[in-house]
């Protein structure tokens, strides 16, 4: 039966060497053209928050006291968070105060709201905070010092995090362009996708979709009736790629290969950014199928010789 199948691409080391390096090239374009406007927007409002926070709190002396205030007013608890060291992220502190961030029910649970007060002062950076550990005013440099510090950690981290949701969107529009282009209908994707009936039918793909009990960003049905999982991965640097393609998409990949059959779907990832050619290689050994944001031809291509047609026309 698999030799009715047009065959995944299995790209060589070379292919995916002067690929990834490609990849390279373009990532540091996109770096080199972003507005520096974008950031310092982000500082100034994190100042702002920042100096908020030092000011309600009298300095952080009273967090105690405002501890209520500070934690339902989202602003003021992200700038709570970034004045520990390191930082605490949202999951983190849910877990370490042991509740929940929404503001409706701290209100109701004054006990929550004190915990996570005393949960980010248990781990507040002493070199930009010193004066809280010695209990006593800060000087105005020293307040100055911490605030600026504190406000930059924030922003940087805010641009950060937006890099990685505007890259992983435009990324999935788009394939999801490219996919339109070639003669693709989008659908809406189901609660779920348990067995293949579920998906979509051939010249169909959906987005954001439980696929055997695993997330894939968009599953398209090839026209040969066979399953594309399909994950869209951006790396910003060589040990970030492992954790994207090799504990992740390659995972995900074997989990379905397991889940559905070798001769029913085809687990695929779009890849821009920064990767590690010999990753990329061990993923692809483990039945991953590579492609690249930069040559979404190469899966347009493939995609279009699924179709019967092509099929009967290849040698």
């Amino acid at each position: 039966m698999t030799g009715h199948f047009t065959p995944p691409p299995r790209w060589s080391t070379e292919r995916l060497e002067g690929d990834a390096a490609a990849a390279v090239e373009s990532f540091r374009r996109e770096r080199e053209g972003e507005p520096l406007e974008q950031y310092l927007g982000h500082l100034d409002e994190c100042l702002g928050t920042v100096e908020e926070l030092i000011e309600l709190t009298v300095d952080l002396a009273q967090l105690q006291e405002r501890a209520m205030e500070v934690v339902t007013e989202p602003a003021l608890l992200e700038a709570l968070r970034f004045t520990a060291g390191p930082f605490i992220s949202v999951d983190d502190l849910r877990v370490i105060a042991r509740t929940t961030l929404a503001p409706t029910r701290l209100r109701a649970d004054p006990e929550a709201a004190a915990r996570i007060v005393d949960s980010v002062l248990l781990g507040i950076d002493r070199r930009r905070f010193p004066w809280v550990a010695e209990g006593r005013e800060p000087g105005e440099a020293e307040r100055g010092a911490a605030v600026l510090a504190t406000a930059v950690l924030m922003a940087t981290e805010r641009t950060r995090t937006l890099r990685r949701t505007e890259a992983k969107l435009g990324q999935e529009g788009a394939v999801a362009d490219a996919l339109l282009a070639a003669g693709f209908r989008r659908v809406e994707a189901p609660r779920a996708i348990r067995t293949l009936e579920d998906a979509p039918g051939p010249g169909e793909f959906c987005a954001e979709v439980d696929f055997g009990g695993r997330k894939a960003d968009l599953v398209v049905g090839l026209w040969d009736r066979r399953r594309m999982p399909l994950e869209c991965k951006v790396s910003n640097s060589m040990t970030n790629s492992f954790k994207r393609v090799n504990n992740d998409a390659a995972v995900k990949a074997v989990g379905w290969l397991k889940a559905f059959g070798e001769d029913q779907v085809v687990p695929a990832a779009v890849l821009s950014g920064v990767f590690k050619p010999a990753n990329l290689a061990s993923a692809q050994a483990r039945g991953l199928t590579l492609f690249w944001a930069h040559r979404l031809h190469d899966l347009v291509e493939w995609v279009g010789g699924t179709r019967p047609e092509a099929a009967v026309l290849r040698p």
